[in-house]
Formats: structure tokens, C-alpha cells, sequence
């Protein structure tokens, strides 16, 4: 709390709380790839008022803990269309007095499809921040490198940070945080753009990882870590270096990159076990990297998340009142 409170910078505040039997089903059958759109009937089915419940039970879980500032994807797309976001900026402004709010924009569907980018495009004016998730175009079209170009070139045009799924299936076969740190340096977004997730790192070799980390950093570009989110990765029968599911955070705090905490998606088709508890997800990052540096663990789930939003740095005169702060 000295240091400003817990900040969760990347979450799915939207779908929140959504488990159900069938939803369980979808957890046990689908790969993630199959999830982005098997979610469809879920989005097309929520009202606004669904929506705004979701938002305000994950807000108040938040504030509960003591969390000060929070980052949430919220879906923008053929499906969901304004809905969510519409019941998002409603909840953010019921909540504004105790918990600081920044939106960005899912993007399942990609940026290329046309009517995926009508939403995207839609999405970008009314967010805090863009939101990316290029492997969709990668997977459909074979253009993850225009679907980068894309968002960067989005961001720019309206002065907003980018943050953007990377690296989420644990193989060496993927080099997409290389790919964000050269498209940001392009574009001249040094300091602008966060990669979320990046487990695929760990996969890598030594030599590799280490050169990234200096790509990282000569990019400015920020990370952020969810370890619930990835600890249940499936097994694989590819040949690959030894190594776990999550960021690898012991070594990047050393190297000197900036790293934050995120809860990821709590309680639906995505991570059902999540129960969005800020300190298990410290927890299990500090057991899961093997890393016990106290000091930076703290900065990691405070004050590196509110560089990752874009935030000023923590004022006790002029933060929100959250339930847990002492006079």
C-alpha cells in the first residue's frame, strides 16, 4: 500500500464470471485458438446490462483487495459490437472515486477481415489504450507483420499506448516480441507499447533470450505477466529446452526491462480457476520464476503497473479512496 496499492493491468473484465457447466466443457475440448470464436454465442447473447454486472463484480473484487488501478481488454467486435464497452464507461464512472479505470480494445476477430476492422477502428476512438492480438491475422491470412503495422499506425494517429497479446503458446516456433519491439522502433513508439504475456520466451534459448531482453529494452517496450492464466498450458510432445509456462521475470527484472502483474481473465471460458486474487498471482509468480526479490515483486504489482497504463506515479493526496487504504 506505501508503494500505491495493487494494479492489475490486464484483464478481461467484461467475461468475468461466466463459468458455467458448458463453459467448463469448452475449457476441456478447445484450444485457445478455438476459444476466440466459440465465445461468440456468449458475446452476441450479453445485454448491456449483463455487461455492466460483470464489470461492476470484478470492480468491486478489486477494490476490495486494494487495488488502486485497473487495465481491462473489453471485446469490440461483429459480436459484442458497442455493448460492452458502452456498459464498461457506465461502470468506470460509478467507480471512478475509488478505482482508476483503463480500457483497451479486444481485437478476437484481428484487424484485416473488414468488418473486424470496422469494430477495431470503432474500438480505437473510444479506449484508453489499443488493444492487439496480431496472431488472429497471422493465423487466418498470414499477415501478422500488416495486422502490427495496423495497430501501430492506429495508436499513433491518436496518441494512445499500445498493448498487445504476444507469444501466448510456449514454443520456440514463435518470435512475435521480436516482432513488437522492431515494428515499435518503426514506428517510433519507444515507451508506448507493452507486450502481455510473452511465455514463448521462456522456450528459447539462452543466447536468444538474452538478445531479446536488449531488444526489449532498446525498444522501451513494457511486459506484463499473468501466471494463472498460463500455468495450465497443455503438455506438448515438442523437443524443448527445460522451462515452465510464464514470463520469465527472473530474468528480465535484472536485464532491466519493466514488468507488471495481471489477473488475465477471471472465472470464465478462458481461465476458469482464476478467482482474480491479486496476491495468489504474486504468489505463484515468485514460486513459479524462482524470483524472492521482495523490492521488485512489490514494484512489479504496483508501481511498474502504473507505467504499464500510462499512469503518473502514485500521490497518496491525490489518489482514489480505496476500501483497504488507511487514514
Amino acid at each position: 500500500m506505501k508503494a500505491g496499492g495493487w494494479v492489475n493491468t490486464h484483464a478481461h473484465a467484461d467475461r468475468a464470471f461466466t463459468l458455467s457447466d458448458k463453459v467448463l466443457e469448452i475449457r476441456r475440448t478447445y484450444t485457445l485458438q478455438q476459444k476466440w470464436d466459440v465465445l461468440d454465442q456468449l458475446k452476441k447473447n450479453s445485454t448491456v446490462e449483463d455487461y455492466y454486472r460483470r464489470f461492476c463484480q470484478f470492480f468491486e473484487l478489486m477494490i476490495s483487495q486494494g487495488v488502486t488501478a485497473v487495465g481491462s481488454f473489453v471485446d469490440i467486435d461483429p459480436q459484442s459490437e458497442d455493448r460492452a464497452i458502452t456498459a464498461g464507461l457506465k461502470a468506470r464512472e460509478h467507480y471512478k472515486d475509488q478505482l482508476t479505470i483503463k480500457f483497451g480494445n479486444q481485437t478476437l476477430k484481428g484487424v484485416i477481415d473488414p468488418e473486424a476492422r470496422k469494430w477495431f477502428d470503432r474500438g480505437a476512438e473510444l479506449v484508453d489504450f489499443i488493444g492487439a492480438l496480431p496472431k488472429r491475422d497471422e493465423r487466418d491470412y498470414g499477415r501478422g507483420e500488416e495486422a502490427f503495422d495496423i495497430i501501430l499506425e492506429t495508436a499513433k494517429k491518436y496518441g494512445k499506448m499500445v498493448h498487445a497479446h504476444v507469444d501466448q503458446f510456449n514454443s520456440s516456433d514463435e518470435y512475435e516480441t521480436e516482432m513488437l519491439c522492431a515494428k515499435t522502433i518503426e514506428h517510433g513508439m519507444q515507451g508506448r507499447v507493452v507486450g502481455i504475456h510473452g511465455i514463448s520466451i521462456a522456450a528459447h534459448s539462452q543466447k536468444y533470450r538474452t538478445r531479446l531482453y536488449e531488444q526489449l529494452k532498446r525498444a522501451k517496450v513494457m511486459m506484463v505477466t499473468c501466471p494463472t492464466a498460463w500455468i495450465d498450458t497443455r503438455r506438448s510432445n515438442m523437443i524443448s529446452l527445460s522451462h515452465n509456462s510464464m514470463t520469465p521475470v527472473d530474468e528480465m527484472i535484472p536485464a532491466g526491462v519493466t514488468v507488471a502483474l495481471g489477473t488475465d481473465n477471471v472465472c470464465d471460458a478462458m481461465v476458469p480457476w482464476c478467482s482474480g486474487d491479486m496476491w495468489h498471482e504474486l504468489q505463484l509468480l515468485a514460486t513459479g520464476c524462482r524470483f524472492d526479490d521482495f523490492e521488485n515483486l512489490v514494484k512489479i504489482a504496483s508501481v511498474n503497473g502504473r507505467k504499464v497504463l500510462g499512469l503518473d506515479p502514485y500521490d497518496s493526496e491525490t489518489a482514489p479512496v480505496t476500501a483497504n487504504k488507511k487514514e
